[in-house]
């Protein structure tokens, strides 16, 4: 199938725009592959430290004839995306040294949970977590005795922080290891019924409880399609992990056969062998813009419009947010998964998956086919599916046709014409929405604004009964500079109940909203940010705005406001308590929302 003729136009345009960046990263990468397996540049010392405790590998290891893994874990029993990871280690060990060769846990990174943090001082390390991760896994890898690196990570900050590190370190490969979702609860939509009742005193405590619980209740990812499940799928659109892996369950004897299959292809591909597959060169300009298709067919979530340009810089790829809103033009929305539709993701692999996506988006030229990934050349690869015979683990032709379209439908009859995001333009400054789970009805609103600093505000202002007609809500100094740019996510509820009365209203923002941003129009990560002194800081109650996601502006219509100065903000609130006086350099090294807000590149 011919390429569309805008897909090509669009990586052309960021082919042009970072080949400085890109050439100067790959010669690092090439000079650092160069040298060779590093354990044969350590002197004796080096080595003796780094395999004293190794056992029956010590041989291996000195002798460096075979491939050594390095193995970077997310690993903790608090989250249940992370809790499965446990036992990944030993069995990546067992499988390297059936294959020949070794593995290391290189180091750990920290995974927190913005379920966990939401509306919490927690949350305004969120997106910093990102950075620290990545830092992290650069320590773990900095010991330099590894030929390859395994990534075990799964949520919202923690995949996109691996790849920052996996690029970084990008002369040698880097195979992301999954541990699927868990498996269905209580349905997204029953949970976010209660969530309503609850924000409308119509149930107590206790069973908005039960209903969370009912929803999160075994290891493994969420199940709604938010930032996590939308991490998986981008790895399986940039090659990054092996094919149809990404919505396998936890602890299931097909999980554990991909993850000894991830680990002898992690021993294939140095460049001890003869099918050298290095990070840097798999995470190129074709492979993002894949991830970016993947974004938009999907609807996944808004968070990866700030990941996926800080993980593009650190390979020397630069993306732009015009990048991102004229893929949208050109990808169609094809799937329905909670918040855009009732189904799970569980829902959404029985009904074709990935796989499925990837064969359709190849078969109307919206996918770079010529990519390289870590199982071989060519995204075609993943449009086959793993399964387990009694031969072992093969991979078979997908079922090349949705099996529910009321999930997953072809590219040629989409659910929608265009993708699930929109970049948003305007003399407040440039935004995104989510427009995939806002119904056609809501995509324009145009109302006096409420000006809050903080959302606990908001929250305050719902219960004394302040929003008793049209609103757009702006809730501004929550961008990274401010605060870190928290999720906003526990708005949601109570947005949705003054919709749901027939409110017209909107939330503005120079924060971020949870990757599960629900039906309420949301136009998030605002540019400039108030601390900046953007637009949105000048802004006043009773002031009109119009947002409108179907020509993607967002317009201040009361005149004068431009010309008013931008007011401050006393943000010391935000510099103490819960580890946030740790961050204070993140805070100030921030780079705006349309570079990835990123503290290290």
């Amino acid at each position: 199938m011919t390429l569309d003729s805008k897909l090509v136009d669009i990586t052309g345009r960021i082919t042009q725009r970072s080949a400085g960046s890109r050439r100067q990263y790959l010669d690092r990468m090439n000079r650092a592959a160069e040298d060779g397996p590093r354990r044969a540049h350590l002197s004796c010392g080096n080595q003796a430290h780094a395999y004293a405790a190794m056992g029956a590998d010590k041989d291996a290891l000195t002798q460096a004839k075979s491939p050594n893994i390095g193995i970077v874990t997310a690993y903790n029993d608090m989250l249940s995306a992370h809790q499965p990871f446990k036992d990944f280690p030993d069995q990546i060990k067992e499988a390297a040294r059936a294959a020949g060769g070794t593995a290391q846990v290189a180091g750990g990174v920290p995974a927190m949970c913005d379920g966990v943090t939401q509306g919490q001082p927690g949350m305004e390390l969120s997106l910093f977590s990102r950075d620290v991760i990545a830092l992290a896994a650069g320590v773990a890898l900095s010991h330099n005795t590894f030929d390859a690196s395994i990534y075990l990570g799964v949520c919202d900050k923690i995949v996109p922080g691996l790849v920052i590190a996996a690029a970084t370190f990008g002369h040698i490969p880097a195979v992301f290891l999954p541990a699927g979702p868990m498996t269905s609860g209580l349905p997204n939509d029953a949970k976010s019924k209660v969530r309503q009742q609850f924000a409308k005193g119509e149930i107590g405590r206790d069973k908005l409880m039960q209903a969370e619980m009912a929803s999160y209740h075994g290891p493994g990812t969420c199940t709604f399609y938010g930032t996590a499940n939308s991490n998986q799928m981008l790895m399986e659109f940039m090659g990054l992990h092996l094919p149809g892996t990404s919505f396998v369950n936890p602890n299931t004897p097909l999980r554990d056969a991909l993850t000894a299959e991830g680990t002898r292809r992690a021993l294939a591909i140095t460049a001890l062998g003869n099918d050298f597959r290095p990070a840097g060169t798999i995470l190129d300009e074709k492979a993002f813009v894949n991830g970016m298709v993947g974004l938009m067919a999907t609807g996944g979530s808004t968070n990866l419009i700030l990941h996926l340009p800080a993980m593009a810089r650190a390979a020397g790829v630069i993306l732009e947010p015009q990048d991102f809103s004229d893929l949208s033009e050109i990808v169609p929305l094809m799937a329905k998964v909670y918040p855009n539709g009732l189904a799970d993701v569980n829902h959404f692999h029985a009904a074709g998956g990935l796989g499925y996506m990837i064969g359709e988006l190849l078969d109307a030229g919206l996918l770079h086919p010529d990519t390289k990934t870590i199982a071989g050349d060519g995204l075609a690869l993943y449009t086959q599916e793993p399964k387990l015979t009694d031969a072992g683990l093969t991979w078979v032709k997908g079922s090349g046709e949705t099996l529910n379209d009321k999930i997953l439908r072809p590219a040629s009859n989409p659910f929608q014409a265009t993708g699930g995001l929109k970049e948003l333009n305007g003399t407040l400054g440039t935004g995104v929405m989510k427009v995939s789970a806002v119904a056609p009805e809501h995509h324009i609103v145009e109302a006096p604004v409420r000006v809050f600093a903080t959302q606990e505000a908001v929250k305050e202002a719902f219960r004394a009964g302040e929003f008793n007609s049209d609103t757009i809500v702006v809730v501004r100094f929550q961008g990274p500079k401010a605060n870190g740019m928290p999720e906003l996510h526990s708005l949601t509820p109570i947005l949705a109940v003054l919709q749901d009365r027939g409110l017209k209203v909107a939330l503005v923002t120079d924060g971020r909203m949870s990757g599960a941003s629900g039906k309420v129009p949301s136009a998030i990560h605002v540019c400039p940010e108030a601390v900046d002194g953007g637009a949105i800081a000048r802004l006043r109650d009773g002031d009109v705005l119009r947002l409108d996601a179907v020509a993607g502006k967002l317009d201040i219509l009361t005149e004068g406001v431009l010309e008013r100065a931008p007011v401050t903000a006393d943000l010391s609130e935000n510099c103490y308590g819960i580890g946030r006086e740790m961050f204070d350099l993140f805070r100030r090294s921030a780079g705006a929302a349309t570079t990835g807000a990123c503290s290290i590149n």
